[in-house]
């Protein structure tokens, strides 16, 4: 095969794990946050709900729910009639769901954690401000806990980047998927698999430094 084969593949195969995470983690912090509001301020059934749904990701692999999601989906009739059926038929967008859900549930157990490391001086300042509930957790507690929980927050970015290799698993060409294809053209496997190695560690290291920037200019800004 042509050289420019290989790196157009490979181009290509890291556009889509991009987009997977990018997708992932986007979709997956606008979840965590509603779930960790609805686990402190939410009605009682939908905190047992949410716990629920916590607990059930957070026990099961994520390659069983990429099945579940992409496979499972359409063994429901209702769902291969209705609107829905035009997300759940493509590869990439139950990917992006099964990886949200799955990076939502980890982020929202960081963000409880960290609000629970807020100094309860600042909370008490809220009240007696006269600041509701919500008015505290949108301008002081959600905040100082996100600074708390950045660094926890950083490995699931990096768990998630990593975790979208199981997306070849449902035919998706991402750098995995382009891996696998390589090795079966070529029957080259540690050469591919050290390509992919490298590609996830130079991916892993301008997100560390990405985040190691962030973290300070936070730091700086105290």
């Amino acid at each position: 095969m042509n050289p420019m084969f290989y790196l157009q593949s490979y181009l290509n195969g890291i556009g889509i794990t991009l987009i997977l995470m990018l997708a992932a983690i986007g979709i997956g912090l606008i979840l965590a946050i509603a779930m960790t509001v609805i686990s402190r301020e939410g009605p009682y059934i939908l905190k047992k709900c949410v716990n629920f749904f916590i607990f059930f990701i957070r026990g099961t692999p994520l390659l069983v729910q990429i099945f579940l999601i992409y496979y499972g989906a359409g063994q429901f009739e209702a769902l291969r009639d209705s609107f829905f059926w035009i997300v759940f038929k493509t590869p990439m967008a139950c990917a992006i769901i099964a990886l949200s859900l799955n990076t939502a549930c980890y982020t929202a157990i960081i963000l409880m954690g960290a609000i629970q490391s807020v100094p309860k001086n600042e909370i008490d300042a809220c009240d007696a401000l006269g600041m509701s509930k919500s008015l505290a957790l949108r301008r002081v507690i959600f905040p100082r806990a996100f600074r708390i929980a950045l660094p926890a927050y950083s490995n699931e970015v990096l768990m998630i980047l990593k975790s979208t290799s199981l997306a070849s698993t449902i035919t998706l060409l991402d750098v995995m998927g382009v891996t696998q294809q390589m090795v079966s053209a070529t029957y080259d496997t540690v050469q591919w698999y050290l390509v992919a190695a490298v590609i996830y560690l130079l991916l892993t290291g301008v997100i560390t430094c990405a985040f190691n920037h962030w973290q300070k200019r936070l730091n700086w800004n105290k």
